[in-house]
């Protein structure tokens, strides 16, 4: 699944390890989920979205937009 977090992370000038502690999970999970290699759950998909005040669909894309 695509996303944006990488870059909403950077436009705050937030570190993996700074994301990952505002979320309550891991660095690696914060990079696993940047680069592609793993989906957040649902509850961590909501808290990364009230984080960055966005809608989920504003910072994950499934590719299944019509």
């Amino acid at each position: 699944m695509k996303n944006r977090l990488k870059v909403l992370r950077a436009e705050r000038d937030w570190s993996q390890a700074e994301l990952a502690g505002r979320l309550d999970v891991s660095r690696q999970a914060v990079n696993a989920i940047e680069t592609g290699k793993h989906d957040p759950s649902l509850p961590l998909a909501f808290r990364i979205a009230r984080l960055f005040e966005m809608r989920i669909e504003e910072i994950f894309d499934d590719g299944e937009n019509a």
